[in-house]
């Protein structure tokens, strides 16, 4: 049995370690040299880096007796166009549904649909914003004012370029790996001064949980960015739908 798996998740390269555990073929698509690496090398997985058009992802799908999507939660059109690929190449699709954390009432936290939304509030506040929300949308707050915002981004030259096309000062630039300790968290947040915090509800995996609580405790408000809504299986069940079918 092969399997086609696309990642760049942890949740993804525990899952893809898990069915090779197993005996099962698992071919990891990422996008990125950053998701390679933090997939690394092991026995029955093969790893292949670079972005996909859909037409190349139904390609690849035709030599694999299934699909399994665990892209990041809010990485939409990437998940429209696996699903798609699968569709057209006539093999099963699962996507892989990382558990969402719950939010207890909290007056820190102010819960947004949208990056739009989240800049909208922001517009009537003062102060320094920190952005843990990627680098990809690092353009849209520019309206902000770019000398507020500190984003803490992956420590890649992909990340600092494009903080660099935000027009982010460096001294600005949290260029870390995380996901962060409570600790850490509340760290940076006194260290840079930080007034509001924006994320996304990106649970345990993305310490989101360690995000809120540090925020909470630092009395700074936190701008949540709701996940988008999707349909999908827990890692357990996936794993044993694969074994089962193995």
């Amino acid at each position: 049995m092969k399997i086609c798996l696309f990642s760049g998740t942890s949740d993804g390269r525990e899952m893809s370690k898990r069915l090779a555990e197993i005996g099962i073929d698992v071919s990891v698509y990422v996008a990125t040299d950053y998701g390679g690496e933090e997939q690394g090398e092991t026995e029955g997985i093969e790893v292949s880096v670079g972005r996909k058009t859909e037409e190349e992802m139904r390609e690849l799908m035709l030599k694999h007796d299934l699909c399994i999507d665990a892209t990041h939660p809010y990485a939409v059109l990437a998940t429209e166009n696996i699903r798609s690929a699968c569709e057209a190449a006539g093999i099963p699709y699962y996507r892989l549904k990382r558990r969402e954390t719950g939010m207890d009432e909290s007056s820190y936290i102010i819960s947004v649909k949208t990056t739009e939304e989240a800049i909208d509030w922001l517009r009537e506040k003062n102060g320094r914003i920190m952005l843990t929300t990627g680098s990809k949308d690092l353009h849209k707050y520019m309206v902000l004012g770019s000398e507020r915002l500190y984003p803490r981004v992956l420590p890649t030259g992909d990340s600092i370029r494009l903080c660099e096309e935000a027009e982010i000062p460096h001294r600005n630039i949290i260029a870390v790996q995380g996901p962060f300790v409570e600790s850490l968290n509340i760290a940076l947040i006194e260290q840079f001064e930080i007034d509001y915090v924006v994320t996304k509800n990106s649970g345990r995996a993305g310490g989101f949980d360690e995000k809120l609580t540090a925020a909470e405790k630092c009395k700074v408000p936190i701008l949540v960015i709701e996940r988008p809504k999707e349909d999908g299986l827990s890692a357990d069940e996936i794993f044993e739908l694969c074994r089962r079918m193995k």
